[in-house]
């Protein structure tokens, strides 16, 4: 188990520094381009060359790519050209503001998709089955925008309960996530809830699961102590995925509601052409999917040990 988990540490160690030069190559490898940017169009080609020489882009490109790499790794991330202060100063609190996003996203997403999943799956073809079914597959054909413009109208326009924006703008304000984590939540549980269906209507055919009912075993243990364990494998793949999604994905919830998360900041990086920022969104990202596949793989071995990898 513990050289397995130092395998798969090896090979997220490996996946960030082949991300992390396809990235290099593809931002910086023209430094003209990288000044122009910085310094903006309208600079003169004698102020770029003394940009580029005071920041090391004069060095051969295996130096500054390790020196590149090396400030990445100790947190320099460069200063943001949009925000005139270094990237870590905006990131960092961005970053945050899309965990406390995710945790109520997930808090709320996990326990009633599962829910559901198994309730459908323990009665596969019940009318309780396909209403779930049903249901889990209209919300997540609707996406976030179309059921972000038709809960605000709800709520916000109709019945007036809560704010339109989450900006925060006078301190944290639990009423002002309601409405994002509403929108989340009612596109992604229905996949989950349909994966977990899945999951548990084949555990349910499984002959030692009917043997344990056949011996008379009540059936919320034969649920909860044999079914339920198994069933849950695929779902914490599909569970742990979802983290990536929230990171980066939700930039259209984030946009809409005003919400200052790492999903709006991406794209405010991608906007103003912020080369330093995009870099370490890109980086984070990465680190973030990277992280969460190794943590899906060590699950594995978790929820079965009869799962091994070579």
């Amino acid at each position: 188990m513990v050289l397995f988990i130092l395998r798969r540490l090896g090979t997220m160690a490996l996946t960030m520094l082949v991300v992390s030069l396809l990235l290099f190559l593809l931002l910086e490898f023209t430094p003209g381009n990288v000044a122009t940017k910085v310094l903006g169009p309208y600079s003169s080609e004698e102020q770029r060359n003394l940009w580029l020489e005071a920041h090391g882009y004069f060095e051969p490109l295996w130096y500054r790519y390790g020196t590149w790499l090396g400030r990445f790794v100790s947190g320099d991330f460069g200063d943001s050209i949009r925000f005139k202060v270094p990237v870590a100063d905006v990131l960092w609190p961005r970053l945050w503001n899309t965990a406390i996003l995710g945790f109520w996203t997930f808090a709320v997403m996990i326990p009633l998709s599962l829910m559901l999943g198994v309730l459908a799956g323990m009665r596969e073809g019940s009318l309780l089955d396909r209403t779930i079914s049903v249901t889990s597959i209209v919300t997540t054909s609707i996406p976030e925008f179309a059921s972000a413009v038709f809960l605000a109208a709800l709520f916000v326009f109709w019945l007036g309960i809560l704010p339109g924006t989450s900006t925060m703008s006078g301190g944290f304000d639990w009423v002002q996530l309601v409405l994002p984590v509403m929108v989340l939540v009612l596109y992604d549980f229905g996949y989950v809830a349909r994966m977990t269906r899945a999951s548990m209507a084949e555990v349910m055919t499984t002959h030692y699961i009917r043997t344990a009912v056949l011996k008379g075993l009540p059936y919320r243990r034969v649920i909860l102590k044999h079914a339920l364990r198994n069933a849950l494998i695929a779902p914490f793949t599909v569970i742990t995925l979802q983290v990536n999604w929230l990171l980066s994905g939700v930039i259209v919830v984030e946009f809409f509601f005003a919400y200052k998360g790492f999903g709006a900041l991406l794209l405010e990086a991608s906007l103003n052409q912020d080369i330093f920022l995009i870099e370490a969104c890109a980086m984070v990202a990465v680190f973030v999917a990277a992280s969460t596949q190794t943590i899906a793989d060590v699950g594995y071995t978790v929820l079965n040990p009869r799962i091994r990898f070579a």
